[in-house]
C-alpha cells in the first residue's frame, strides 16, 4: 500500500511538472500566424494579435491585444480593438499534434465602431462574406490557407464600448458602455442563441435576447433574427438617439419583441414616455404617456408602416397610424392622429409637451376634447394640420368676462372666477413658424358666441382678430345682439383682450347714421376709455 501511495505521488508530481513545463516548452506565439490567418479568413478583415500566452490550466491561449480592420469604404480606423483575447482550444490536439481547434472566444474591453453609410449599408455588412461564399479546398496543401467555416461553442464580449454612427448625422455618435455579448453554439450556417446587455451613455439600459442566423452570405445585416427587447430609462436627448428630431426629449422605456426575415423587421410592444417634449417650443409633460404600437420596417427601402398605435394618457385614448421613410439625412413622416371624447383632465398634463400653453394660473377641471390631425414632412420640421374641439369644459382660474371688461360694460356679460366653455372648435396648421388657427368658434356660458382667427408665434405671441356676439341685453343698445369686434394680443400665458374701436364705431354708425350715430359713437368712446377735449 505504501508503495502504491508513493507511485501515485510520483505520478501526480510528474503531471504537475509537465503542466508547469509545457507553457515553456510550447511557444504559443508559433500559433499566432495560423490564428491570425484563420480569423482573417473567417471574418474577411485583417486581424492582428499581440503576444500570445498558453494558459494550460484554463485550456486556452490569450493575446494581449486584438484589432480587426474596418471595411475600407468606411475608413482606416479599426472596426474592433480589444485589450485581450482569450481563445479556448482543445489541449490534446494542441500538445500532441500541434493542431489548433478553437472551442471559444472571449474578448475583454473591446471598442467596437458600428457605422452606416448614407445609402444604408453597415460597415459590418460584408464581414465574413468571402469565407461563406468561397469554394472548398481541393487538396490538403490548400486546406491550411482556406477560409474557415467558423463553429464556436461560446463567444463572449465583456465590458465593451460600442459606438453607432450614421453618415451625415450629428457628429457625436450614440455610445453604449459596459456592453456584454454572449453567443452560444455559433455557426455561420445555423441559428444560434445570443444575448446583449449595455448601458447607454447619457442615461438608459438595454437588454436583448433571442436567436440569429444562419448568417446571410451576401450581407450580414440581412441575417434573420428574433429578440426580446427591454429598454429602461433612456434619455432621448443626452443619449443622442433623437438625431432625427433634436427638439424631441424625454425619458422612455420599452418592452417588446422584434423579428426579421432579412427583408422586413417587425417590432411591437409598449413604450412609456416621461417628461416628454415633442414640439420645438414645448416644455416637459407633467404626466407619462404610453404607446402600444406595431411597426413593419423594410430594411432595404429604409421605410416603414405604423400598423398599430394606441396612445394612452390616463383614461384618454388616441390612435396614431402612418408611414416613415429615410430620404438622405432626413426622416420623412406621414402620420395621422385621432382621438374622440378624451377627458381633458387626463390630457392637460400633455399639453406643454406639444407647445400648448394655458393662461397663467388656470387649469382644465372638466370637459372632453377631440382631435383629427395629420402631420407630414421631415421629423424635425413637421407641419401638422387638422381640427380640434372642446366641449363642456371648465377653465378654472381664468375669468374671461373680466378680461373682456370693455365688452362686459357694453353688453352686460357675466364675469366669474372661471370660464365655462360650452363648445370650442378650430381648424389649425402648426409648423416651425408657429400656429395658424382659422374658423375659431367658441361658445362661453354667460358671454355668448366668439368667432375669429389668428396666429401664435413660436415665442407664444398672440395675434387674433375676433368678434363676440353677446346674448344678454347690454347698456348700449347700439351694439346689443350685434357682433362686437376685438383683438387678442399678449402671450398665451397672459392674453390681452382689447376692443377694436374702429370696428365698433363703424358698426355703430352703420346702425344709426347721422346725429344718432355721432351720439352713439361718443357713448362708445366713454365706455372704451376715450377722453373728452377741453376748450
Amino acid at each position: 500500500m505504501k508503495r502504491i501511495v508513493i507511485w501515485v505521488g510520483i505520478g501526480v508530481g510528474l503531471i504537475l511538472v509537465v503542466l508547469i513545463a509545457l507553457p515553456f516548452l510550447i511557444d504559443a506565439n508559433t500559433f499566432r500566424p495560423m490564428l491570425e490567418s484563420r480569423l482573417t479568413a473567417a471574418l474577411g478583415r485583417t486581424v492582428k494579435l499581440g503576444e500570445l500566452k498558453l494558459a494550460l490550466l484554463s485550456g486556452g491561449i490569450s493575446a494581449n491585444d486584438l484589432s480587426v480592420a474596418d471595411d475600407p469604404a468606411f475608413g482606416k480606423s479599426p472596426f474592433l480593438r480589444a485589450k485581450e483575447l482569450r481563445v479556448g482550444v482543445e489541449m490534446g490536439p494542441l500538445i500532441f499534434s500541434r493542431k489548433l481547434n478553437v472551442t471559444g472566444l472571449t474578448i475583454d474591453q473591446p471598442e467596437i465602431a458600428l457605422a452606416q453609410s448614407s445609402s444604408g449599408t453597415w460597415n459590418f455588412s460584408t464581414m465574413g462574406a468571402a469565407a461563406r461564399t468561397s469554394t472548398p479546398p481541393t487538396s490538403a496543401g490548400s486546406a491550411a490557407n482556406a477560409p474557415l467555416d467558423v463553429s464556436v461553442k461560446l463567444i463572449k464580449v465583456s465590458d465593451g464600448r460600442l459606438t453607432v454612427t450614421r453618415s451625415g448625422a450629428q457628429p457625436k455618435p450614440a455610445v453604449f458602455e459596459h456592453v456584454g455579448i454572449e453567443i452560444q453554439n455559433f455557426s455561420a450556417g445555423a441559428a444560434f442563441p445570443y444575448s446583449l446587455t449595455g448601458k447607454v451613455v447619457g442615461g438608459g439600459n438595454l437588454k436583448l435576447s433571442g436567436s440569429a442566423g444562419p448568417i446571410d452570405a451576401a450581407d450580414v445585416s440581412d441575417t434573420p433574427f428574433t429578440a426580446n427587447v427591454n429598454v429602461d430609462q433612456l434619455d432621448l436627448a443626452l443619449s443622442r438617439l433623437n438625431d432625427w428630431a433634436p427638439t424631441v426629449a424625454g425619458i422612455v422605456s420599452f418592452d417588446g419583441t422584434t423579428s426579421s426575415d432579412g427583408k422586413v423587421v417587425r417590432l411591437n410592444g409598449k413604450l412609456k414616455g416621461e417628461k416628454l417634449k415633442l414640439a420645438r417650443n414645448g416644455t416637459p409633460a407633467r404626466r407619462p404617456v404610453e404607446l402600444d404600437f406595431a411597426i413593419e420596417h423594410n430594411v432595404h427601402a429604409r421605410s416603414g408602416v405604423v400598423s398599430q398605435g394606441e396612445v394612452h394618457m390616463g383614461s384618454a385614448l388616441a390612435r396614431v397610424t402612418g408611414t416613415y421613410a429615410q430620404q438622405g439625412d432626413a426622416l420623412i413622416l406621414r402620420v395621422n392622429l385621432t382621438g374622440s371624447n378624451m377627458p381633458v383632465t387626463d390630457i392637460e398634463g400633455i399639453l406643454p409637451a406639444v407647445g400648448v400653453v394655458l393662461p397663467a394660473g388656470s387649469s382644465l377641471k372638466s370637459g372632453s376634447a377631440s382631435v383629427r390631425l395629420a402631420a407630414e414632412g421631415p421629423a424635425d420640421r413637421l407641419v401638422t394640420s387638422g381640427s380640434v374641439s372642446l366641449s363642456n369644459a371648465r377653465l378654472a382660474g381664468f375669468d374671461l368676462g373680466s378680461k373682456m371688461s370693455t365688452i362686459e360694460r357694453l353688453a352686460g356679460i357675466r364675469s366669474g372666477p372661471e370660464t365655462e366653455i360650452q363648445t370650442l372648435s378650430s381648424n389649425l396648421r402648426y409648423s416651425p413658424e408657429g400656429a395658424n388657427l382659422q374658423d375659431v368658434n367658441l361658445v362661453v356660458t354667460g358671454i355668448g358666441d366668439i368667432k375669429g382667427s389668428g396666429t401664435i408665434s413660436p415665442q407664444e405671441a398672440l395675434n387674433f382678430r375676433m368678434t363676440a356676439t353677446v346674448r344678454s341685453a347690454g347698456l348700449a343698445s347700439a351694439v346689443s345682439n350685434s357682433p362686437i369686434p376685438f383683438t387678442i394680443q399678449g402671450t398665451a400665458s397672459d392674453p390681452q383682450f382689447r376692443p377694436d374701436v374702429k370696428g365698433i364705431a363703424t358698426q355703430t354708425l352703420e346702425t344709426f347714421g347721422g346725429e344718432k350715430g355721432k351720439a352713439a359713437s361718443e357713448i362708445l368712446k366713454g365706455f372704451l376709455g376715450g377722453k373728452k377735449k377741453h376748450n
